[in-house]
């Protein structure tokens, strides 16, 4: 809107023809009406700042928004509109003139008392594109071992980098956390402290599922790096997402490092004994199964015969006399007299009388002679005993048939 001398003294404006000695007063009205622009271009372009272009969030500084006006959304970034705290709506990348004909949800922003010129709304730009090589380093929270029952604070170390994949959930969570912060740091140790609760719970999850102690999480830093990769719970609930982890170290302090160590030999020691007490049991179970099986090949073979009764007798006493060997240092004559008659008693139940054959011995014995009343044998016993005195060329046949008609006398 510039302004020049007319020939005729007067003073061509954007107001028309003025008089010459007005020249200064026209030039205060032109300075007053490029303020107005100015001010006016100011308020119709929305865009994130030069110099914040490096946060992850950037919160538009006025909440009172011209309509018209033309919001900018860079090709790594996100535009979120909040009223009151509740979401209302989205933007992607691109230039956009706010109005309701085609952006819908503007209708619940407008400001009814301004005549439906503005707009009332908080704009947070959120970047989307990953944010790489975040350090991270420090202490856990204190941590029980589900194997050795000990409390140590597990440290950590290395760099991850992130994106943000939820811009709505992780706005909610840093509106609360970080708000109006115009500085990275702040967000991301909000990050780093729910990307630390969430390394503990893998490791803890981790541990407990696969029965290993904090000891061996040295050997398992690339599996906790795959898995907080896969699933950070803490960090999932405010839309974010590891994408790797580098560098990634797990240690304990010079004293956790001492109590897990000394926690763990004890419990070697404790499994050691319980091993070697199973494989003892074992033992001796199976010389009492080699016994058992001995036992039953003879029981088989003499049951029945004179030489049962002497074995029988001879087992239970040699049981009893062990027993009061072992015993006998420290009992008294009672309790040895005990001994012996439970050995004395043991060889009774092991007759013959009291040994249930089985069935198919009893099927193979070939009948016994019945013997004549009064305990003498019966005559046709005693003519098998002659004859076979006479076989064996013991008597005579003149004494066989003398004794064999005595016999029969006897009928």
């Amino acid at each position: 809107m510039g302004s020049e001398p007319a020939e005729s003294g007067f003073l061509v404006t954007w107001q028309g023809v003025r008089p010459a000695g007005a020249r200064a007063e026209s030039r205060e009205l032109d300075m007053g009406i490029m303020d107005f622009v100015k001010g006016g271009v100011r308020e119709m372009m929305i865009a994130r700042p030069d110099r914040f272009k490096n946060l992850i969030v950037y919160k538009h500084p006025d909440q009172n928004i011209p309509f018209w006006s033309q919001l900018t959304v860079d090709s790594d970034e996100c535009a979120l509109f909040f009223k009151d705290g509740k979401y209302m709506g989205y933007l992607p990348p691109g230039r956009h003139t706010l109005q309701t004909q085609n952006i819908p949800f503007l209708n619940n922003l407008i400001n009814s008392f301004t005549g439906g010129d503005v707009f009332i709304a908080e704009i947070y730009f959120v970047k989307m594109q990953p944010i790489r090589s975040v350090p991270f380093g420090g202490p856990l929270e204190s941590m029980e071992d589900p194997i050795l029952y000990e409390f140590v604070t597990p440290r950590i170390f290395g760099e991850f980098s992130l994106v943000v994949t939820d811009p709505v959930r992780f706005v909610i969570g840093y509106h609360g956390q970080a708000a109006g912060a115009q500085d990275n740091d702040v967000i991301l140790n909000w990050i780093k402290g729910l990307f630390f609760m969430s390394v503990k719970t893998v490791i803890g999850t981790m541990c407990a599922q696969q029965g290993k102690s904090l000891l061996n999480l040295g050997g398992m830093s690339m599996e906790i790096a795959g898995r907080i990769q896969q699933s950070a719970p803490n960090l999932d609930e405010i839309g974010v997402k590891i994408l790797q982890i580098g560098n990634f170290n797990i240690n304990f302090a010079a004293d956790d490092q001492k109590r897990l160590t000394e926690a763990n030999k004890a419990r070697a020691e404790a499994r050691r004994g319980v091993g070697i007490a199973a494989d003892t049991a074992r033992a001796q179970q199976f010389q009492l199964d080699q016994k058992f099986q001995q036992d039953a090949r003879y029981v088989q073979h003499l049951a029945g015969s004179p030489a049962w009764n002497n074995y029988a007798s001879g087992q239970a006493m040699m049981g009893a006399g062990e027993g009061m060997a072992k015993g006998g240092g420290s009992t008294g004559v009672a309790q040895l007299g005990a001994q012996a008659a439970i050995g004395m008693g043991m060889a009774q139940m092991m007759q013959p009388q009291n040994f249930q054959q089985p069935q198919y011995a009893q099927q193979q014995q070939p009948p016994q002679p019945q013997q004549a009343a009064g305990g003498t044998q019966s005559v046709e016993v005693r003519l098998q005993k002659l004859a076979s005195l006479k076989q064996q060329g013991l008597i005579s046949d003149e004494d066989f048939n003398a004794r064999k008609a005595k016999i029969l006398e006897e009928i």
